[in-house]
């Protein structure tokens, strides 16, 4: 079939048909109950019909435990809460030392650097004062000078001797820490509903806060924690993450329903590494930190360095308030209105191909689709009772029905024109072309000749010749138009 520009230049509009069908029928309903609980599933299921709103919050922790530890080089050592946490507080966040490498008595003086963090050298001429390097614990005199192991380095001004690279202690001096506890408050606040909240809840007592400690299965609400069943909860081992380090992280998820017949607002815990844990595939495994206890001793500074491992548990608050809401509840029924369009597209879709009776298929086609073509196209056949011709005029739009330009003057015959004839002249494919009207314009105030008692006076038989009807200059003729 040839192809032809002008099938673009159609518009389409929706057409209501109603088939009588038990089949189809009940295919629609199955469909719209399918859809229709769906929707309502939805809606109950992710609280759709609720206003949401975000949750602000607050973190303080504090962290109970003694241990006393057997240091190499140094003896017994009591770590307390003070030692062992205290100078690493941060906000939602806690530290606590689990391993230790200790360089004693350390004072300011000059010293060799330490390889592989001083710069090795021959002559004097390989050192420059006062210069500073990246990875240097201290400033250079000048002076090359022999180290306590092998070679020479550039001597430097730092804290004397200089912490030397050792292996961390395996087991960790801290092992024991994993029965220190911490006890988490959480104070949150949903702005949209004014709601504030904590997880020691209003029916917990000092005494069962004392007693307590977090359990899954027995316990959930505790805010009082065990440090080794937190690692635990993450799917670690203590032991082996306290000798080098690491984090942890706890995450407090509120999911709170404010609306009265089913209020709930209670917090749920979880825990999950957050650091890289393999030791071997990264370069700087675990998590360590520096500081020292400063003393003074035969009138001179001194100090004891500690390279303390440890673990780092951060508290993480994450949590979504929802309350009733009509408009959030339109919203939504509005925005699955559309859902419905999917049964006629799946009905439409079954008879229009394969799946249904060819016989149905046409019949629906030939009801649903209308073929509506432009009027601006259509052909008028147009006679006047006093000529024996009748014109063939595309229908005009702006001027009067006397002035179109005829395409054709064909005779009468016997008081009409054969259809066929006029058909021919229009040579445009069977059922393609524009509709034609053959249609009779007659005029008032008739004269003597005249029988239909229309006509004021005969019409100049050349005008048809010419291609165009003339009315009189004084009185228009205006047409009244009746099927031939």
């Amino acid at each position: 079939m040839p192809c032809n520009l002008l099938d673009v230049c159609e518009y389409e509009t929706n057409k209501l048909v109603r088939i009588k069908s038990t089949k189809l029928g009940s295919l629609k309903w199955t469909v719209n109950g399918v859809i229709l609980m769906f929707i309502c599933i939805m809606m109950f299921w992710n609280k759709e019909y609720q206003e949401h709103d975000r949750v602000v919050s607050s973190v303080t922790t504090k962290v109970k435990g003694a241990a006393l530890t057997q240091v190499p080089g140094v003896g017994e050592m009591l770590w307390d809460v003070v030692d062992y946490s205290g100078p690493f507080q941060e906000k939602n966040s806690f530290f606590v030392v689990t391993n230790v490498v200790i360089t004693k008595k350390q004072r300011q003086g000059k010293c060799p650097e330490v390889p592989p963090y001083g710069k090795v050298c021959h002559t004097d001429k390989d050192c420059q004062k006062g210069h500073w390097e990246q990875h240097s614990h201290g400033v250079q005199t000048g002076l090359c000078v022999k180290n306590d192991l092998t070679g020479k380095t550039c001597e430097v001004d730092a804290w004397c001797p200089i912490e030397n690279k050792k292996k961390t202690p395996r087991p960790a001096l801290l092992e024991s820490a994993e029965n220190f506890t911490v006890l988490i408050k959480n104070n949150i606040r949903f702005p949209a509903f004014s709601y504030i909240r904590r997880n020691i809840l209003p029916e917990m007592t000092d005494k069962y806060l004392k007693s307590c400690t977090f359990n899954r299965l027995t316990d959930p609400f505790c805010p009082k924690f065990r440090l080794g069943d937190i690692v635990r909860e993450a799917k670690e081992n203590f032991s082996e993450m306290a000798v080098e380090g690491g984090v942890i992280g706890i995450q407090i998820n509120w999911k709170c329903n404010l609306d009265r017949m089913f209020h709930r607002c209670l917090p749920t815990y979880s825990f999950r590494r957050l650091d890289e844990k393999e030791s071997n595939r990264t370069l700087y495994p675990g998590l360590n930190l520096r500081f020292a206890r400063y003393y003074r001793e035969n009138g001179v500074d001194e100090r004891t360095l500690f390279k303390a491992h440890g673990i780092r548990f951060d508290v993480m608050v994450f949590g979504k308030a929802g309350k009733f809401s009509i408009i959030q509840l339109i919203i939504y029924i509005g925005s699955t209105l559309s859902y419905y369009a999917l049964t006629t597209i799946l009905i439409d879709w079954l008879i229009t191909t394969s799946c249904y009776a060819q016989e149905a298929k046409q019949n629906y086609s030939e009801r649903k689709f209308e073929l509506v073509r432009d009027r601006r196209q259509g052909l008028l056949c147009v006679s006047f009772v006093d000529e024996p011709h009748v014109r063939v005029v595309k229908k005009p739009q702006k001027k009067r029905l006397q002035e179109a330009r005829p395409i054709s003057c064909h005779t009468r015959k016997d008081g009409a024109v054969s259809m066929r004839v006029l058909a021919s002249v229009v040579q445009t494919p069977p059922g393609r072309g524009p509709e034609m009207e053959l249609m009779e314009v007659v005029e008032p105030n008739r004269p003597a000749w005249c029988l239909c008692g229309h006509c004021p006076r005969p019409a100049p038989r050349s005008s048809c010749a010419a291609g165009k009807a003339r009315a009189p200059a004084s009185r228009p003729r205006p047409p009244s138009l009746a099927w031939c």
